[in-house]
């Protein structure tokens, strides 16, 4: 995480946000960090989507380990990968590499305990998500000592696509309100 900081360092002059899904949660969380640890410019929020707070143990066997057939029940299970990726056997030869290697950074991911951020945070979940509930996702307000936001929307672990519209206008409304607050007052969409 550390050299990707260190990459994005320059390019962080302006404000900015980030926003993590899942494994990109955690990402988007451990960069934040990373950036905090290098003394750089901090997100003027974290938005954190279908991802238990990382001091949350988790309980779940590893998926990255398991033999194919296996795999790709899981894969099919958590329904984030098309149907017509699934039913393609070529595709799936080439993709399968990379969702196990997804996999693997996720289900090795240790979390270290450091202070909690100073940006606010703001963590979004599915009602129907039956692999993150949402005390696991009410738990990222332990990771911040500004504001935090929390929001359940309906849908399972992939709300974000079931419910784009509606996650698309809640994340619009907190962009909006974030920009005020950096321009000031008289700013209009």
């Amino acid at each position: 995480m550390k050299a990707l900081a260190e990459v994005i360092q320059p390019y962080l002059d302006l404000p900015y946000v980030f926003f993590g899904h899942s494994m990109g949660a955690a990402i988007s969380f451990e960069l934040t960090r990373a950036l905090r640890r290098l003394s750089s410019r901090a997100p003027e929020h974290l938005f954190v989507a279908g991802r238990r707070a990382p001091q949350v143990p988790d309980d779940d066997p590893p998926l990255y380990n398991l033999p194919e057939k296996e795999l790709l029940v899981e894969i099919q299970r958590l329904s984030g990968t098309p149907k017509e990726v699934i039913e393609n056997q070529e595709l799936m030869q080439l993709v399968l590499p990379l969702l196990r290697s997804d996999f693997e950074l996720i289900d090795t991911y240790e979390y270290k305990e450091e202070a909690p951020l100073e940006c606010p945070i703001s963590a979004y979940g599915g009602l129907q998500d039956l692999d993150v509930a949402r005390e696991q996702i009410e738990a990222w307000r332990d990771q911040t000592i500004s504001t935090f936001r929390f929001r359940m929307f309906p849908g399972d672990h992939f709300f974000i696509n079931s419910e784009q519209s509606f996650v698309l206008r809640i994340l619009s409304e907190e962009l909006h309100h974030i920009l005020t607050k950096i321009l000031g007052t008289g700013f209009k969409a």
